[in-house]
């Protein structure tokens, strides 16, 4: 198969506002595809067995073996090559200055019957995650902790809207999400093995030499509220971590970090 390509010079043009709509959650959840920009990032996706069906590049632009492998692995995926200007591609990625390469495709699934638990001694869970920039690095994280993806719960960003994805930094591709709500996860988890640990000032060990266990899957709260009470009570084991400073809380995504390689270490200690 070869692939389709086309040069759009207008801002009006209709192609131009359906890519531009992707970064409106509404059009994305309609048409089940996401933005995702630049070479490293693209790169990333390729590696991982997912091809872009629309690749989009700036008209003046630096050649590169990269970008040229990622329009080859499209040409032979039937998908479709744009070129535009870089005005034109800003417009669409929401960016002054946007890189020189941006691609769309199709969300993957997100449902918790599709994880597969056994395949990481780590899972990532944000319950009430609101800030996509957050969400993007805790898929990050979860990336370098080698985590098997990340579980939303309740009402999270998008973790498909363009600033999830850049935060990600390519993780978005090579991590599993699942969205589902409180109780869905709950019945989900305890249908096979994990242990839900959360950070906690409740009846908490300390997050150092606590009893983690694997699967291990960690939580962490909406950023300003925390964890739910009753969400808390029910995790197998609750931790603390030590604030020495006037802070009395981490950063979520920081603190899924402080947790997440704390468990990966006491799980490599025990193999």
């Amino acid at each position: 198969m070869s692939s389709q390509r086309r040069v759009i010079t207008g801002y009006s043009n209709p192609t131009v506002k359906a890519l531009r709509s992707l970064r409106d959650k509404k059009h994305r959840k309609r048409e089940k595809k996401f933005l995702a920009e630049g070479l490293r990032l693209l790169t990333d996706a390729r590696e991982c067995g997912q091809i872009p069906e629309t690749l989009v590049l700036a008209d003046r632009r630096e050649t590169h073996p990269l970008l040229t492998a990622l329009e080859n692995a499209v040409d032979a995926s039937g998908g479709e090559v744009i070129e535009t200007t870089p005005d034109i591609l800003s417009k669409i990625t929401g960016k002054e200055n946007p890189q020189a390469v941006a691609g769309v495709f199709t969300e993957f699934d997100t449902s918790l019957e599709a994880l597969k638990r056994d395949t990481s001694k780590i899972w990532l869970v944000a319950q009430a995650l609101r800030d996509p920039g957050n969400l993007g690095t805790m898929l990050r994280t979860g990336d370098a902790i080698g985590a098997g993806g990340l579980i939303l719960i309740d009402d999270c960003a998008d973790p498909f809207s363009v600033e999830a994805v850049r935060a990600s930094m390519g993780a978005v591709f090579t991590q599993a999400i699942a969205q589902t709500n409180w109780q869905e996860f709950e019945e989900w988890l305890r249908q096979g093995p994990g242990q839900l640990v959360a950070a906690s000032l409740r009846e908490a060990h300390p997050y150092r030499g606590a009893p983690y266990s694997a699967p291990c899957f960690v939580m962490v709260g909406n950023e300003s509220r925390g964890l739910p009470e009753d969400y808390e009570l029910a995790c197998d084991l609750r931790v603390t971590i030590p604030m020495r400073g006037r802070a009395d809380s981490l950063n979520a995504s920081v603190a899924a970090a402080v947790l997440g390689y704390e468990v990966l270490a006491a799980l490599d200690t025990g193999d």
